[in-house]
Formats: C-alpha cells, sequence, structure tokens
C-alpha cells in the first residue's frame, strides 16, 4: 500500500511517499481504508519536534531518539472498514467510519489498523469522508475541555482563536451547550465565525479584548496567542481559563492557580474513547456542528500541505484526500 513515511525529524521535505506492507487487523482490530486525513499541528510538532526544552527527554523518549519510532503520521481519518479480526463485534465490514490515531499515528497511508474500543464511531450519515476526517481531533479537543469547565447554560465564553480547528469547534459546542459566545480571531475570518454561531466578534487587530468591561465564565485560548495576564483580567473570580496549546504554565499562571480561585486547565490529551466521538456524531447529524474545512490536498500533495499548516494561518481544518476520488457520502 501507499504510505508517507519519515524516518528523520526535520522540514516537511523529510516526507516520502512509499511503498508499505498493508497491515493485517489483529483479532479486536478493524482494517480501515482512509479515504480522508488531515493536517493537524501535532502532526507538525511531531515531524519536526518542535517541542520545549523541557520536555526534550520525554518528547524523545515518546516519539523516538534517533528517528521517529512510528515513520506514518496522521491523527485523525475517516473511511471504510475492509475487514474486521474474528473477536470483532462492535463493527463489520462494510461501515464507514471517523477515528483518532493520536496513539499510534499511522493514518497518512491507505490503511490502517485501529482497535476496536479505542476512539472509533461509525461516520455522521450527513457530511463527507473529507469532513468527517476533521472532526476528531479538534472537536473532541474541544469537547473535552469545555466539559472540563462544567460549561452551562447561560454562561459567557470567550474564544480567542474561533477560526481555527479546534476554536471554530469550541464555538458551535460552547452555543450547543447554551452559552453567549464571543469569538476572538482576525479581520479576514470574522464572518467565518459569526456563522458558527458566535453571539460577538472581536477582530484582535482593531480591539483589546481585554480593555472591554466585559467578564467571562470561561476564556478558552485555543491558539496560545493571547497575554496570560489580558485574559485574567476578563475572566470572573471563579471563571475557568483553558489553554489547550500550553505544555507548560508559566510560573505566573501556577501562582494564579494556587492564589486565586480561578481554575486553569492547560494541554493535555483528551481520553482516546469513542463515547466523544459518538456524541459529536449525533451534533453533527442534528446540524449543530458543522467542520470548517481550509484546503484540500491530493496524498502526493502533503509536503505542500505541511508547509501550508505550518505557517500557523489555517482556517479550521487542512484535509488530505487519500484517495483519487472520495465518495461524498
Amino acid at each position: 500500500m501507499k504510505a508517507i513515511v519519515y524516518t528523520n525529524y526535520g522540514s516537511p521535505d523529510v516526507l516520502q511517499l512509499t511503498e508499505v506492507e498493508k497491515p493485517v487487523p489483529k483479532e479486536n482490530e478493524i482494517l480501515v481504508k482512509v479515504k480522508a486525513t488531515t493536517v493537524t499541528v501535532a502532526d507538525i510538532r511531531a515531524r519536526s519536534f518542535t517541542v520545549p526544552p523541557a520536555f526534550w527527554l520525554p518528547a524523545r523518549l515518546t516519539l523516538g531518539f534517533r528517528g521517529p519510532k512510528k515513520e506514518i503520521l496522521g491523527m485523525e481519518l475517516a473511511g471504510k472498514i475492509e475487514s474486521v479480526g474474528k473477536a470483532v463485534k462492535k463493527f463489520k465490514t462494510g461501515d464507514q467510519v471517523f477515528a483518532a490515531s493520536l496513539s499510534g499515528f499511522g493514518a497518512y497511508a491507505e490503511y490502517i489498523c485501529l482497535p476496536e474500543d479505542g476512539p472509533v464511531s461509525i461516520k455522521p450519515s450527513n457530511i463527507t469522508f473529507a469532513e468527517a476526517a476533521a472532526i476528531p481531533i479538534g472537536a473532541r479537543t474541544a469537547l473535552y475541555f469545555l466539559r472540563k469547565a462544567n460549561i452551562q447554560n447561560g454562561q459567557k465564553v470567550l474564544v480567542y482563536g474561533a477560526s481555527g480547528s479546534v476554536g471554530s469547534y469550541a464555538v458551535q459546542i460552547a452555543k450547543y451547550f447554551g452559552a453567549n459566545v464571543t469569538g476572538v480571531c482576525s479581520t479576514t475570518n470574522l464572518e467565518l465565525v459569526k456563522s458558527l454561531g458566535a453571539d460577538k466578534v472581536i477582530d484582535y487587530t482593531a480591539e483589546d479584548f481585554s480593555r472591554s468591561d466585559e467578564t467571562y465564565d470561561v476564556v478558552f485560548e485555543a491558539v496560545n496567542k493571547s497575554s496570560f495576564s489580558a485574559c485574567m483580567k476578563v475572566l470572573k473570580k471563579d471563571g475557568t481559563y483553558i489553554n489547550v496549546t500550553e505544555p507548560l504554565p508559566s510560573v505566573n499562571m501556577l501562582w494564579t492557580n494556587l492564589k486565586s480561585s480561578k481554575k486553569l486547565l492547560f494541554s493535555r490529551n483528551a481520553p482516546e474513547t469513542s463515547e466523544a466521538l459518538d456524541f459529536l456524531k449525533e451534533l453533527v447529524e442534528m446540524g449543530k456542528l458543522k467542520v470548517v474545512i481550509d484546503k484540500h490536498y491530493e496524498f502526493d500533495e502533503i509536503v505542500e500541505a505541511h508547509r501550508y499548516v505550518e505557517k500557523g494561518h489555517k482556517r479550521g481544518n487542512v484535509v488530505i484526500k487519500v484517495e483519487e476520488r472520495i465518495e461524498s457520502k
């Protein structure tokens, strides 16, 4: 089968399209023919080994010292089950599924084996494979942290980076839970964020959100580009600050967490179960959650896709079409 392989850390040019052995499912696994995958920030970091100095050793232990332990990246996908292990009961051949593969990577390939009890769910019936592939990481992350914040109906939520993958989902999921949502983004993305249901949108190039008299029950930092002190100015005294990309809290953050009643939640992987995907599937099918796709790339354009995402300005998600033709539904 064809796969995108990297044997060294580095620029997007380390990614190579090559032939590898097709996997065989174990008793408890399903074999998925991948229709679409994505390029996430996590893929970029793993490929380039871009980590804070304090995380160098743990990251090397996880990803590999001399080179990548897992040579096929790709952390979310959608596709069709080609075969199942003899112990599999939840799925059957022909099922259309979407899944996260964060623990083992491997979605940059024509086929992937996934455990039946992992983060795999039947694909929403009303969206394409390309759209479904862009849900398992960003939407699941937004859902996990908003639940951790115990979001309530009527609360006020500020989402900084509201046009990105996690941010665009956070706006919609917060609205589903009944929150009043303010999104912060650039000028070019104002209409997009409004279309996602935000009650108010702030253009960070023209307005400083921290100079407003508004205060929020939840401040959701989706891109780690705002000032922590600015966020604290607008966060209510018993509010929750969420930062999904900050791996190492600063001294100021830790001190704030200790001395105040404010709750601080920092980057960590959402638990890899199917429950969140099942819930997100329901939201999509109810029309409460839509997928924002910035660009589509062909499988052999993976290097260009990584270069684009690495610039840090994508709107929503960047999708890779693994098959030459992706069935619409």
